[in-house]
């Protein structure tokens, strides 16, 4: 028997020499209420290379079951019924990791969590989550253990960092799933960077006083076009006697 995320399925193997056109057949048994062994419908004509998914005829989390198969022919042949172990869902599944959204709430980020099928029996599995929180800019993380719900906030965060979060689960029986990849988000929205804002107030100031100093000259040429002329009348008056002949 496998099982992973609840979902239950039995596998077997022939026995050498068993001929090629045998079939096989699943029955379950419910140990609890002593049942009777049912036949899995679904799992009365199997070939050798299939699967059986028992999960229908195990719907209780806590309970025990056992799961048998037998070979047969067409002409009528049948074997003795191989037996599986005890199997209890909650104690033998594999749970594999949640799905995770983060979002951004000021200081802090909201998780949603949610299984990674929708079978309800697995809902009851959930007890804990375990988070690693991680920050993004120097690698800083820490833990935390909190009871398992959809919605889970993470509080007291630098605002306008990102952070990483990767999420496990717990069972009821400690039995932990692996971790889902690392979700990351911005608590808010990152802050600009504060040189870079000085730099720009710094060009834009140069330019402005650029602009000024332009404007002023051109201003002051309007007011007195005169001194255009100056330079050149000044230089016609240092040779008085020039074109006077001795």
């Amino acid at each position: 028997m496998t099982s992973v995320n609840m979902e239950h399925a039995l596998q077997f193997l022939p026995s050498p020499g068993t001929p090629s056109h045998t079939q096989f057949r699943v029955e379950v048994k419910r140990l609890r209420r002593k049942s009777l062994w049912k036949p899995a419908a679904w799992c009365s004509s199997l070939e050798a290379s299939q699967t059986c998914n028992l999960t229908a005829l195990m719907k209780d989390p806590w309970d025990h079951y056992q799961a048998r198969v037998q070979a047969y022919s067409p002409a009528g042949d049948t074997s003795d019924w191989a037996t599986t172990r005890l199997f209890q869902p909650m104690k033998n599944t594999v749970l594999g990791p949640p799905d995770v959204f983060a979002s951004g709430c000021g200081n802090c980020l909201v998780l949603q969590v949610r299984p990674p099928t929708s079978r309800w029996q697995l809902l009851r599995c959930y007890r804990h989550l375990l988070l690693v929180v991680r920050r993004t800019r120097d690698g800083a993380q820490f833990h935390m253990s909190v009871d398992y719900t959809e919605e889970t906030v993470i509080s007291y965060l630098e605002p306008g960092v990102e952070y990483c979060v990767a999420v496990s689960v717990e069972s009821y029986i400690y039995q932990k799933s692996s971790p889902a990849k690392r979700y990351c988000a911005f608590t808010s929205p990152p802050r600009a960077n504060s040189s870079v804002h000085l730099i720009l107030a710094l060009l834009a100031t140069f330019c402005l006083l650029g602009f000024v100093l332009i404007a002023l000259l051109a201003y002051g040429i309007n007011l007195n076009p005169g001194l255009l002329l100056r330079p050149a009348a000044h230089a016609r008056a240092e040779d008085p006697l020039e074109g006077v002949r001795p």
